[in-house]
């Protein structure tokens, strides 16, 4: 079929515009930390299941301590920093401006990858940056009286954004280096499958880190009883299995198969659409007003995406 990675791409936007919705529903339900707990322990075991299947072991084969190092680290980074800040910015701004502070990823990745892997950075990726930042800009700032600037959001939501973007552009570096690590040491005699299913086996151990590390952070903050209280929410637990469904499982498995048909700069920047596609059950489905500036600064920070991964 023609077009089909640029259409599975598409798709992934859909599908993380859904997991943001349903874990904003989620979060204000539940709070932040009971759902990553849920969403990354279920990932684990559908992961495992899925490794099971194709590997014959519910565990990431070949994986050293390298491995797991860097991938660990790359959840401490991005799953319990980052998604810790972008669940509780939900709750604080709404899914619609947490969608559109991870605009905020690429650049943050495009730096990080100077400092940890040796990679150098373009006009075009400071053009780039300077226009995803003009779009966030648009949307969260106004002109008050005296010609004064004014925040149109809460401080600490602005901030719960930051820290996503930041921890997820970060966390993706991190990450790369683990992949690399896990790569490294897989035997020469591993089956050829391995090699395939490493984002799966590399996804797992990041899901596992990342839930056990919100488990110890919940039982030092006497937090556990949430994750019982959950148990007998059921509208909670219905969106947060959905935001399982929709992002680890569904969202991350077309991601693989959609930069396998098509150019990874065009996937890519379609599967970057989602802080525009939100815009839209929030207006028919929410009835929401969204003034044409905050579409404006959504379209904006989406071309500065979409100027990081095809000019460079």
């Amino acid at each position: 079929m023609n077009h089909l990675g640029e259409i599975l791409s598409l798709l992934v936007a859909v599908s993380w515009t859904a997991t943001a919705l349903f874990a904003d529903e989620a979060s204000h339900r539940l709070g932040a930390m009971t759902v990553n707990v849920i969403r990354l322990v279920v990932s684990a075991v559908i992961l495992a299941f899925v490794l099971w299947c194709t590997t014959g072991a519910p565990y990431p084969l070949y994986a050293d301590r390298s491995a797991w190092f860097w991938l660990g680290l790359s959840a401490a980074v991005g799953y319990i920093f980052g998604d810790f800040c972008l669940f509780n910015s939900y709750i604080v701004i709404g899914a619609r401006f947490g969608q559109l502070f991870m605009t905020l990823a690429p650049p943050v990745a495009a730096i990080t990858g100077i400092f940890l892997l040796g990679e150098t950075m373009s006009w075009k990726a400071v053009l780039a940056m300077l226009v995803t930042l003009s779009g966030i800009a648009i949307s969260i700032l106004s002109r008050g009286q005296g010609h004064h600037v004014r925040l149109n959001l809460p401080l600490k939501g602005i901030l719960l954004g930051i820290g996503a973007g930041v921890g997820q552009g970060v966390g993706l570096v991190l990450s790369k280096i683990g992949l690399q690590q896990y790569e490294a040491a897989l035997p020469a005699d591993a089956p050829d499958l391995m090699g395939q299913m490493l984002p799966v086996a590399s996804t797992m151990i990041r899901s596992v880190v990342g839930g056990i590390g919100f488990l110890i952070i919940m039982a030092l903050m006497k937090d556990l009883g949430k994750l019982k209280e959950a148990a007998h929410n059921p509208e909670g637990m219905k969106y947060a299995l959905l935001t399982t469904l929709f992002g680890p499982v569904i969202g991350v498995s077309l991601s693989l198969m959609a930069v396998r048909y098509a150019h990874a700069g065009i996937a890519s920047t379609l599967m970057a659409l989602t802080p525009v596609l939100i815009i839209i059950p929030y207006v028919f489905i929410y009835k929401r007003k969204v003034s044409g500036k905050e579409i404006l600064g959504a379209c904006l920070s989406m071309a500065g995406v979409a100027l990081f991964f095809l000019l460079n």
